[in-house]
């Protein structure tokens, strides 16, 4: 029985689910998923679950993550990323790299954050994401979460680029957002790659087009 665990590197474009659909299909598998959802315009480290491994889901969903990714200041989207619909815009120019320091070191350690609406957690039974698509807003409890690194890599505005390493739960579009609000601004996710998840790193992960059976790693708790 086909069974382990295989690093993508998920390409742009592609959401969580079509990448765990190619693989199926490519090992002519049906026991697949996926541990920790990536949005359609990230890319990196996707840990796809094959046959019994699926059982170890909620361990994955454990580990830290680690990211680099550019916000956008100026503007505010509906998804918090570039693929959403503008619907606030406010100026920058009155942001200094410093500040803009400041304001990471300030969410350093455990705080709270409130997921967004466009996400897959529930409110009665109900998607978030499902009920912002059809433009109903639902107030979510702010959950805790862990910003163990958040240091500023590039500043060249409206563009900030930056290195992120956090607990699970944590929204990196949420983040941005809560961001650009402590900056005087609005802002979104421009790009965004997953570096890795807990012990999983980029450097091991595989394209889609090198995806065999040959790839699956065994893995025990």
């Amino acid at each position: 029985m086909k069974e382990g665990i295989i690093i993508v590197n998920k390409p742009e474009g592609m959401t969580s689910h079509d990448v765990v659909d190619f693989v199926r299909r490519r090992l002519k598998v049906r026991r697949v998923g996926h541990a920790g959802t990536l949005d359609p315009i990230a890319t990196g480290v996707l840990l796809i679950l094959v046959g019994k491994s699926t059982k170890l889901f909620n361990h994955f969903l454990n580990f830290d993550k680690e990211y680099i990714a550019t916000m956008t200041l100026g503007k505010r989207t509906t998804s918090g990323d570039r693929e959403g619909r503008v619907i606030e815009t406010k100026s920058y120019n009155h942001i200094i790299e410093d500040k803009v320091k400041d304001v990471f070191n300030s969410y350093i350690g455990n705080i709270f954050q409130v997921p967004p609406m466009i996400s897959a957690l529930k409110h009665r039974g109900k998607r978030l994401y499902s009920l912002a698509h059809r433009g109903i807003e639902v107030e979510r409890a702010a959950r805790p979460i862990i910003i163990k690194e958040f240091r500023l890599l590039e500043f060249k505005p409206p563009n900030i680029k930056f290195y992120l390493k956090c607990s699970k739960g944590t929204y990196v579009r949420q983040l941005a957002e809560d961001v650009a609000r402590d900056l005087n601004c609005v802002g979104y996710i421009s790009e965004i790659q997953r570096l890795s998840v807990g012990p999983f790193d980029i450097s091991q992960a595989l394209s889609l087009s090198q995806i065999n059976e040959s790839n699956l790693q065994s893995y025990s708790l």
